[in-house]
Protein backbone atom coordinates (compact mmCIF):
# COMPACT_ATOMS: atom_id res chain seq x y z
CA UNK A 1 0.00 0.00 0.00
CA UNK A 2 2.82 2.39 0.82
CA UNK A 3 4.28 1.84 -2.65
CA UNK A 4 0.94 2.87 -4.16
CA UNK A 5 0.85 5.94 -1.98
CA UNK A 6 4.35 6.87 -3.10
CA UNK A 7 3.36 6.60 -6.76
CA UNK A 8 0.23 8.73 -6.28
CA UNK A 9 2.08 11.38 -4.28
CA UNK A 10 4.79 11.56 -6.91
CA UNK A 11 2.15 12.00 -9.62
CA UNK A 12 0.38 14.78 -7.73
CA UNK A 13 3.63 16.55 -6.90
CA UNK A 14 4.70 16.48 -10.55
CA UNK A 15 1.27 17.38 -11.93
CA UNK A 16 0.79 14.01 -13.60
CA UNK A 17 -2.76 12.81 -14.25
CA UNK A 18 -4.14 10.13 -11.93
CA UNK A 19 -5.55 6.91 -13.37
CA UNK A 20 -8.78 5.03 -12.71
CA UNK A 21 -6.79 2.64 -10.51
CA UNK A 22 -5.40 5.59 -8.53
CA UNK A 23 -8.87 7.00 -7.98
CA UNK A 24 -10.24 3.67 -6.75
CA UNK A 25 -7.32 3.28 -4.37
CA UNK A 26 -8.01 6.72 -2.88
CA UNK A 27 -11.76 6.15 -2.53
CA UNK A 28 -11.18 2.85 -0.72
CA UNK A 29 -8.39 4.22 1.48
CA UNK A 30 -9.18 5.56 4.95
CA UNK A 31 -6.15 7.81 5.33
CA UNK A 32 -8.35 10.87 4.98
CA UNK A 33 -5.80 13.44 6.10
CA UNK A 34 -3.23 12.19 3.60
CA UNK A 35 -5.80 12.39 0.78
CA UNK A 36 -6.82 15.85 1.99
CA UNK A 37 -3.23 17.08 2.00
CA UNK A 38 -2.80 16.09 -1.65
CA UNK A 39 -6.08 17.72 -2.63
CA UNK A 40 -5.10 20.87 -0.75
CA UNK A 41 -1.84 20.99 -2.70
CA UNK A 42 -3.74 20.87 -5.99
CA UNK A 43 -6.13 23.57 -4.81
CA UNK A 44 -3.25 25.81 -3.75
CA UNK A 45 -1.73 25.54 -7.21
CA UNK A 46 -4.98 26.55 -8.84
CA UNK A 47 -6.29 29.31 -6.60
CA UNK A 48 -3.86 29.85 -3.73
CA UNK A 49 -5.64 30.72 -0.50
CA UNK A 50 -8.62 32.30 -2.24
CA UNK A 51 -12.11 30.85 -1.75
CA UNK A 52 -14.94 31.93 -4.02
CA UNK A 53 -18.60 32.68 -3.46
CA UNK A 54 -21.26 34.65 -5.26
CA UNK A 55 -24.39 36.58 -4.41
CA UNK A 56 -27.19 34.68 -6.07
CA UNK A 57 -30.83 33.69 -5.77
CA UNK A 58 -32.50 30.39 -6.66
CA UNK A 59 -35.88 30.23 -8.41
CA UNK A 60 -37.60 26.85 -8.77
CA UNK A 61 -40.38 27.34 -11.32
CA UNK A 62 -42.48 24.25 -10.56
CA UNK A 63 -42.39 20.96 -8.70
CA UNK A 64 -44.85 19.18 -11.01
CA UNK A 65 -42.81 16.55 -12.82
CA UNK A 66 -43.35 13.67 -15.23
CA UNK A 67 -40.11 11.93 -14.29
CA UNK A 68 -40.97 11.15 -10.64
CA UNK A 69 -37.46 9.90 -9.91
CA UNK A 70 -36.75 7.63 -6.96
CA UNK A 71 -33.96 9.97 -5.90
CA UNK A 72 -36.20 13.05 -5.66
CA UNK A 73 -38.40 14.39 -2.87
CA UNK A 74 -39.22 17.62 -4.73
CA UNK A 75 -41.18 16.50 -7.80
CA UNK A 76 -44.84 15.60 -7.49
CA UNK A 77 -48.00 15.05 -9.51
CA UNK A 78 -50.21 17.97 -10.49
CA UNK A 79 -52.96 16.94 -8.05
CA UNK A 80 -50.64 16.61 -5.04
CA UNK A 81 -51.12 19.03 -2.15
CA UNK A 82 -47.71 20.73 -2.45
CA UNK A 83 -47.90 21.10 -6.26
CA UNK A 84 -47.25 24.55 -7.67
CA UNK A 85 -46.25 26.24 -10.89
CA UNK A 86 -45.14 29.84 -11.36
CA UNK A 87 -46.47 31.91 -14.18
CA UNK A 88 -43.91 34.19 -15.89
CA UNK A 89 -45.25 37.21 -14.01
CA UNK A 90 -44.56 35.51 -10.68
CA UNK A 91 -41.01 34.57 -11.68
CA UNK A 92 -40.39 38.15 -12.78
CA UNK A 93 -41.83 39.45 -9.50
CA UNK A 94 -39.42 37.23 -7.55
CA UNK A 95 -36.50 38.50 -9.64
CA UNK A 96 -37.60 42.10 -9.06
CA UNK A 97 -37.86 41.57 -5.31
CA UNK A 98 -34.48 39.84 -5.22
CA UNK A 99 -32.81 42.74 -7.01
CA UNK A 100 -34.53 45.20 -4.68
CA UNK A 101 -33.50 43.30 -1.56
CA UNK A 102 -29.95 42.56 -2.76
CA UNK A 103 -28.73 45.15 -5.27
CA UNK A 104 -25.30 43.49 -5.46
CA UNK A 105 -26.77 40.19 -6.65
CA UNK A 106 -25.12 39.02 -9.89
CA UNK A 107 -26.88 35.71 -10.63
CA UNK A 108 -30.29 34.10 -10.84
CA UNK A 109 -30.18 30.31 -10.72
CA UNK A 110 -33.35 29.04 -12.37
CA UNK A 111 -34.29 25.37 -12.50
CA UNK A 112 -37.52 23.47 -12.73
CA UNK A 113 -39.15 20.06 -12.77
CA UNK A 114 -40.20 18.38 -16.02
CA UNK A 115 -43.74 19.73 -16.22
CA UNK A 116 -46.08 17.57 -18.33
CA UNK A 117 -48.00 20.45 -19.94
CA UNK A 118 -45.96 23.64 -19.94
CA UNK A 119 -44.59 24.25 -23.45
CA UNK A 120 -41.01 25.18 -24.17
CA UNK A 121 -42.17 28.73 -24.94
CA UNK A 122 -43.09 29.15 -21.27
CA UNK A 123 -39.46 28.66 -20.19
CA UNK A 124 -38.01 30.78 -22.99
CA UNK A 125 -40.49 33.56 -22.13
CA UNK A 126 -39.40 33.63 -18.50
CA UNK A 127 -35.75 33.93 -19.48
CA UNK A 128 -36.58 36.66 -21.99
CA UNK A 129 -38.68 38.70 -19.56
CA UNK A 130 -36.13 38.60 -16.76
CA UNK A 131 -33.26 39.34 -19.13
CA UNK A 132 -35.06 42.32 -20.65
CA UNK A 133 -35.84 43.72 -17.21
CA UNK A 134 -32.39 43.02 -15.72
CA UNK A 135 -29.86 42.66 -18.56
CA UNK A 136 -26.99 42.94 -16.08
CA UNK A 137 -28.05 39.77 -14.21
CA UNK A 138 -26.45 36.52 -15.29
CA UNK A 139 -29.12 33.87 -15.84
CA UNK A 140 -27.79 30.41 -15.02
CA UNK A 141 -30.74 28.25 -15.94
CA UNK A 142 -31.97 24.77 -16.80
CA UNK A 143 -30.06 21.55 -16.33
CA UNK A 144 -29.12 19.29 -19.22
CA UNK A 145 -32.06 17.08 -18.23
CA UNK A 146 -34.43 20.02 -18.65
CA UNK A 147 -32.91 20.97 -22.00
CA UNK A 148 -33.40 17.39 -23.25
CA UNK A 149 -37.03 17.57 -22.05
CA UNK A 150 -37.57 20.87 -23.88
CA UNK A 151 -36.20 19.38 -27.10
CA UNK A 152 -38.61 16.45 -26.88
CA UNK A 153 -41.76 18.45 -26.11
CA UNK A 154 -40.94 21.13 -28.70
CA UNK A 155 -39.73 18.63 -31.32
CA UNK A 156 -36.54 20.64 -31.74
CA UNK A 157 -32.89 19.67 -31.70
CA UNK A 158 -30.76 20.31 -28.63
CA UNK A 159 -28.89 23.00 -30.57
CA UNK A 160 -32.14 24.71 -31.60
CA UNK A 161 -33.40 24.78 -28.00
CA UNK A 162 -30.12 26.21 -26.74
CA UNK A 163 -30.02 28.78 -29.53
CA UNK A 164 -33.48 30.06 -28.59
CA UNK A 165 -32.59 30.22 -24.90
CA UNK A 166 -29.24 31.90 -25.54
CA UNK A 167 -30.90 34.55 -27.70
CA UNK A 168 -33.49 35.06 -24.95
CA UNK A 169 -30.77 35.73 -22.37
CA UNK A 170 -29.48 32.41 -21.03
CA UNK A 171 -25.94 32.96 -19.75
CA UNK A 172 -24.85 29.51 -18.57
CA UNK A 173 -26.19 26.22 -17.27
CA UNK A 174 -26.08 24.59 -13.83
CA UNK A 175 -24.70 21.09 -13.62
CA UNK A 176 -27.64 19.22 -12.14
CA UNK A 177 -29.21 16.04 -13.43
CA UNK A 178 -25.90 14.25 -13.96
CA UNK A 179 -26.45 12.08 -10.87
CA UNK A 180 -24.16 9.16 -11.86
CA UNK A 181 -23.43 8.97 -15.59
CA UNK A 182 -24.13 5.27 -15.76
CA UNK A 183 -27.32 3.80 -17.17
CA UNK A 184 -27.46 0.92 -14.67
CA UNK A 185 -27.63 3.46 -11.87
CA UNK A 186 -29.95 5.80 -13.76
CA UNK A 187 -32.40 2.97 -14.42
CA UNK A 188 -32.79 2.66 -10.65
CA UNK A 189 -32.68 6.34 -9.76
CA UNK A 190 -34.28 8.17 -12.65
CA UNK A 191 -35.47 5.89 -15.48
CA UNK A 192 -37.82 8.50 -16.95
CA UNK A 193 -35.37 11.30 -17.58
CA UNK A 194 -32.31 11.88 -19.79
CA UNK A 195 -29.85 9.02 -20.14
CA UNK A 196 -26.14 9.46 -19.51
CA UNK A 197 -25.53 9.85 -23.25
CA UNK A 198 -28.29 12.46 -23.56
CA UNK A 199 -26.92 14.46 -20.61
CA UNK A 200 -23.48 14.46 -22.21
CA UNK A 201 -24.87 15.41 -25.62
CA UNK A 202 -26.63 18.46 -24.18
CA UNK A 203 -23.56 19.64 -22.30
CA UNK A 204 -21.24 19.02 -25.25
CA UNK A 205 -23.54 21.01 -27.53
CA UNK A 206 -23.82 23.85 -25.01
CA UNK A 207 -20.05 24.08 -24.70
CA UNK A 208 -19.66 24.09 -28.48
CA UNK A 209 -22.03 27.08 -28.56
CA UNK A 210 -20.06 28.99 -25.93
CA UNK A 211 -22.51 28.26 -23.12
CA UNK A 212 -20.49 27.26 -20.10
CA UNK A 213 -21.82 24.92 -17.43
CA UNK A 214 -21.08 23.24 -14.16
CA UNK A 215 -21.05 19.48 -13.58
CA UNK A 216 -22.35 17.53 -10.62
CA UNK A 217 -22.37 14.07 -9.14
CA UNK A 218 -24.95 12.65 -6.75
CA UNK A 219 -23.29 9.97 -4.64
CA UNK A 220 -24.15 7.80 -1.67
CA UNK A 221 -27.10 5.74 -2.97
CA UNK A 222 -26.87 2.64 -5.22
CA UNK A 223 -23.63 3.39 -7.06
CA UNK A 224 -20.32 1.58 -6.63
CA UNK A 225 -16.89 3.15 -6.09
CA UNK A 226 -16.05 2.14 -9.64
CA UNK A 227 -19.09 4.00 -10.97
CA UNK A 228 -18.13 7.12 -9.02
CA UNK A 229 -14.64 7.13 -10.51
CA UNK A 230 -15.95 6.39 -14.01
CA UNK A 231 -18.30 9.36 -13.62
CA UNK A 232 -15.34 11.61 -12.83
CA UNK A 233 -13.34 10.21 -15.74
CA UNK A 234 -16.26 10.79 -18.14
CA UNK A 235 -16.43 14.43 -17.07
CA UNK A 236 -12.66 14.78 -17.30
CA UNK A 237 -12.70 13.40 -20.83
CA UNK A 238 -15.44 15.82 -21.92
CA UNK A 239 -13.56 18.70 -20.32
CA UNK A 240 -10.48 17.71 -22.32
CA UNK A 241 -12.65 17.93 -25.42
CA UNK A 242 -14.61 21.15 -24.79
CA UNK A 243 -13.08 23.07 -21.87
CA UNK A 244 -16.58 24.28 -21.07
CA UNK A 245 -16.99 23.16 -17.46
CA UNK A 246 -16.45 25.84 -14.83
CA UNK A 247 -16.84 23.91 -11.59
CA UNK A 248 -17.61 20.44 -10.28
CA UNK A 249 -20.03 19.95 -7.38
CA UNK A 250 -20.32 16.55 -5.64
CA UNK A 251 -23.69 16.19 -3.88
CA UNK A 252 -24.27 13.65 -1.08
CA UNK A 253 -27.63 11.92 -1.50
CA UNK A 254 -30.29 12.99 1.00
CA UNK A 255 -32.66 10.01 1.26
CA UNK A 256 -35.49 11.43 3.38
CA UNK A 257 -38.87 11.53 1.62
CA UNK A 258 -37.49 9.84 -1.50
CA UNK A 259 -38.16 6.40 -2.97
CA UNK A 260 -34.85 5.30 -1.46
CA UNK A 261 -35.48 6.47 2.10
CA UNK A 262 -34.07 3.23 3.53
CA UNK A 263 -30.56 4.25 2.44
CA UNK A 264 -28.36 5.70 5.16
CA UNK A 265 -27.02 9.22 4.58
CA UNK A 266 -23.27 9.41 3.94
CA UNK A 267 -21.00 10.43 6.80
CA UNK A 268 -18.91 13.59 7.00
CA UNK A 269 -15.85 11.35 6.59
CA UNK A 270 -17.10 10.02 3.27
CA UNK A 271 -18.19 13.47 2.10
CA UNK A 272 -14.76 14.96 2.73
CA UNK A 273 -13.07 12.04 1.01
CA UNK A 274 -15.33 12.37 -2.04
CA UNK A 275 -14.62 16.09 -2.30
CA UNK A 276 -10.87 15.56 -2.02
CA UNK A 277 -10.76 12.70 -4.52
CA UNK A 278 -12.81 14.79 -6.96
CA UNK A 279 -10.24 17.55 -6.71
CA UNK A 280 -7.43 15.08 -7.39
CA UNK A 281 -9.07 13.31 -10.33
CA UNK A 282 -10.45 16.39 -12.11
CA UNK A 283 -7.13 18.01 -12.89
CA UNK A 284 -8.62 19.98 -15.81
CA UNK A 285 -11.38 21.61 -13.72
CA UNK A 286 -10.43 24.97 -12.25
CA UNK A 287 -12.89 24.77 -9.37
CA UNK A 288 -14.45 22.15 -7.11
CA UNK A 289 -17.35 23.40 -5.05
CA UNK A 290 -18.74 22.39 -1.66
CA UNK A 291 -22.43 23.23 -1.73
CA UNK A 292 -22.94 24.23 1.89
CA UNK A 293 -26.69 23.51 1.75
CA UNK A 294 -26.00 19.82 1.10
CA UNK A 295 -23.05 19.44 3.46
CA UNK A 296 -23.87 21.85 6.31
CA UNK A 297 -21.75 24.93 6.92
CA UNK A 298 -19.32 23.22 9.36
CA UNK A 299 -18.46 20.46 6.88
CA UNK A 300 -18.23 22.97 4.05
CA UNK A 301 -15.75 24.96 6.16
CA UNK A 302 -13.65 21.87 6.85
CA UNK A 303 -13.72 21.02 3.14
CA UNK A 304 -11.63 24.12 2.45
CA UNK A 305 -8.74 22.09 3.84
CA UNK A 306 -9.58 19.21 1.48
CA UNK A 307 -9.17 20.83 -1.91
CA UNK A 308 -12.33 22.93 -2.14
CA UNK A 309 -12.16 26.53 -3.36
CA UNK A 310 -15.83 27.52 -3.73
CA UNK A 311 -18.79 27.55 -1.34
CA UNK A 312 -21.45 28.49 -3.93
CA UNK A 313 -23.49 31.49 -2.87
CA UNK A 314 -26.17 33.12 -0.79
CA UNK A 315 -28.95 31.10 -2.53
CA UNK A 316 -31.80 32.81 -0.56
CA UNK A 317 -34.49 30.13 -1.08
CA UNK A 318 -33.50 26.57 -1.95
CA UNK A 319 -36.38 24.07 -2.23
CA UNK A 320 -35.27 20.91 -4.02
CA UNK A 321 -32.68 19.65 -1.54
CA UNK A 322 -34.67 20.69 1.48
CA UNK A 323 -37.56 18.56 0.27
CA UNK A 324 -35.18 15.61 0.65
CA UNK A 325 -34.38 16.41 4.24
CA UNK A 326 -31.58 18.98 4.13
CA UNK A 327 -31.52 20.62 7.57
CA UNK A 328 -29.50 23.68 6.63
CA UNK A 329 -30.92 27.17 6.19
CA UNK A 330 -32.53 27.91 2.83
CA UNK A 331 -30.18 30.86 2.39
CA UNK A 332 -27.22 32.59 3.95
CA UNK A 333 -26.09 36.19 4.22
CA UNK A 334 -23.09 37.58 2.38
CA UNK A 335 -21.59 38.67 5.70
CA UNK A 336 -21.87 35.16 7.11
CA UNK A 337 -20.29 33.44 4.13
CA UNK A 338 -17.36 35.88 4.27
CA UNK A 339 -16.95 35.18 7.98
CA UNK A 340 -17.09 31.40 7.42
CA UNK A 341 -14.28 31.62 4.86
CA UNK A 342 -12.15 33.95 6.99
CA UNK A 343 -12.41 31.61 9.97
CA UNK A 344 -10.52 29.00 7.95
CA UNK A 345 -7.62 31.36 7.21
CA UNK A 346 -8.58 31.75 3.56
CA UNK A 347 -9.35 34.91 1.60
CA UNK A 348 -13.00 35.36 0.54
CA UNK A 349 -13.42 36.30 -3.11
CA UNK A 350 -16.80 37.46 -4.34
CA UNK A 351 -17.19 36.34 -7.95
CA UNK A 352 -19.70 36.45 -10.72
CA UNK A 353 -21.03 33.31 -12.42
CA UNK A 354 -18.10 33.18 -14.85
CA UNK A 355 -15.55 33.40 -12.00
CA UNK A 356 -14.60 37.00 -12.69
CA UNK A 357 -13.62 38.61 -9.40
CA UNK A 358 -16.10 41.18 -8.09
CA UNK A 359 -14.29 41.93 -4.83
CA UNK A 360 -11.46 40.37 -2.83
CA UNK A 361 -11.89 40.58 0.95
CA UNK A 362 -8.22 40.33 1.83
CA UNK A 363 -8.27 42.63 4.85
CA UNK A 364 -10.74 43.36 7.59
CA UNK A 365 -13.18 45.16 5.29
CA UNK A 366 -16.85 44.27 5.47
CA UNK A 367 -19.34 44.07 2.60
Amino acid sequence: MEDKWTVIEQKVNSGERLTREDGLFLLKCNDLLRIGALARLVKQRKSGNEVYFNVNRHINLTNICVARCNLCAFGCDADAAPAYVMEPEKALDIACQAVKDTPEMTELHIVSALHPDKPFEYYADIISRIHQEFPELHLKAFTAVEIAHFAKIAKLSIREVLTILKEAGLGSMPGGGAEILNDRVRQILCPNKASAAEWLEVVRTAHQMGIRSNATMLYGHVETHEERIDHLLTLRELQDETGGFQAFIPFPFHPDNTGLSEIKRTTAWEDLKMLAVSRLMLDNFDHVKAFWIMLTVPIAQVSLGFGIDDLDGTVVEEKILHAAGAKTAVGISKQDIIAFIRETGNVPVERDTLYRKVRVYDGSETP
